[in-house]
C-alpha cells in the first residue's frame, strides 16, 4: 500500500511538471505565430482519457482548467465525482469525443460541461438544441458547440466533409437557438511527419475557417480552431489554433481501456 501511496504522489508531480513544460511550448510557439494571431492565447485542454480523478486534481490545483473527455459515460462519472465537484468548481470539461444522439441527455447533465466540440450533422444539432433547455442552469444562457470536420477524408473517420462545413454552421446559427457556435475542430491524420512541413489537415481547417467567415459574414476572430494534439500542438498553435488538446505529453502513457466507455 505504501508503495503504490508513494508511486500516485510521484505521478501527481510529474502532471503538474509536464503542464509547465507543455505551457512553456505553447508560449515559445505562439511567439512564432503571425501578427494577426496575437489577439488570443491558445488554451490548452488537457485530455484526461481513461485517466484516474486523482491525475486530473493534480492538473487542476496545478492550474488546470480544461479537461477533454472522449467518452459520455466516462465524463459523467468524472464530472460527478465528489472529490471533482468538491475541490474543481472550475472545471471546464469539453467533449471531444463523438457523440450518439441517444447519449445527448446523459452527457448535457455532466455539471460544467464547456464545449461539445464533435457536432458533425443536423440531427446532432437539432437534439443538443432540444434537450439544452432541460439542463441549463441561468448563466449558461446557450451551449457552445464546434463543428467537427473530417479534414483527412478517411472513411470511417467521424466529422463532416468540407463542403458540408458552411451549410452545416448555417443550420447551427438560424435553426438552433440554444446553441453557440464556436468554431471548427478536426483530429487530422495520425502519425503526421511535422518535419515535413505544415500539417495539411491543419491548413484545411484554417481554409474552411475564412470561407466560412466569408460566405456567413462571420467575424474570422469568432471562429475558434480546435487543432492539434500532444505530438503536433507546437505546430498547431504557430498556424493559428484556438485550442490544443494534450494528454500524453500531460499524464504520460495512457491506461489501457479495460471497459466500454462509449
Amino acid at each position: 500500500m505504501q508503495a503504490l501511496k508513494i508511486k500516485r504522489i510521484a505521478n501527481m508531480a510529474a502532471v503538474a511538471e509536464n503542464l509547465k513544460i507543455v505551457y512553456n511550448k505553447i508560449f515559445i510557439a505562439s511567439a512564432k505565430r503571425p501578427l494577426e494571431y496575437n489577439n488570443f492565447e491558445p488554451r490548452l485542454v488537457a485530455v484526461s482519457k481513461l485517466q484516474s480523478h486523482n491525475l486530473i486534481l493534480a492538473a487542476y490545483e496545478a492550474g488546470q482548467k480544461h479537461f477533454g473527455e472522449n467518452y459520455v459515460n466516462e465524463l459523467v462519472e468524472k464530472g460527478h465525482h465528489p472529490d471533482i465537484l468538491a475541490k474543481c468548481s472550475d472545471i471546464h470539461w469539453h467533449f471531444i469525443g463523438h457523440l450518439q444522439r441517444n447519449k445527448v441527455n446523459k452527457l448535457l447533465s455532466v455539471p460544467n460541461l464547456y464545449v461539445i466540440e464533435t457536432v458533425d450533422n443536423e440531427k446532432l444539432s437539432s437534439a443538443l438544441d432540444a434537450s439544452w433547455p432541460k439542463f441549463r442552469k441561468q448563466d449558461e444562457l446557450k451551449l457552445k458547440v464546434m463543428v467537427q470536420v473530417n479534414t483527412s477524408k478517411e472513411e470511417g473517420k467521424s466529422g463532416c466533409q468540407i463542403s458540408e462545413v458552411c451549410s452545416l454552421v448555417k443550420y447551427i446559427r438560424v435553426n438552433c437557438k440554444n446553441l453557440e457556435f464556436m468554431g471548427l475542430m478536426t483530429i487530422g491524420m495520425f502519425g503526421y511527419d511535422t518535419a515535413e512541413g505544415p500539417n495539411p489537415d491543419f491548413l484545411q481547417l484554417k481554409e474552411c475557417r475564412y470561407n466560412l467567415s466569408k460566405e456567413l459574414g462571420i467575424d474570422l476572430t469568432k471562429i475558434e480552431l480546435s487543432m492539434g494534439m500532444s505530438n503536433d500542438y507546437e505546430q498547431a498553435v504557430e498556424l493559428g489554433s484556438t485550442n490544443v488538446r494534450v494528454g500524453s505529453a500531460i499524464f504520460g502513457e495512457r491506461p489501457k481501456k479495460s471497459v466500454q466507455m462509449s
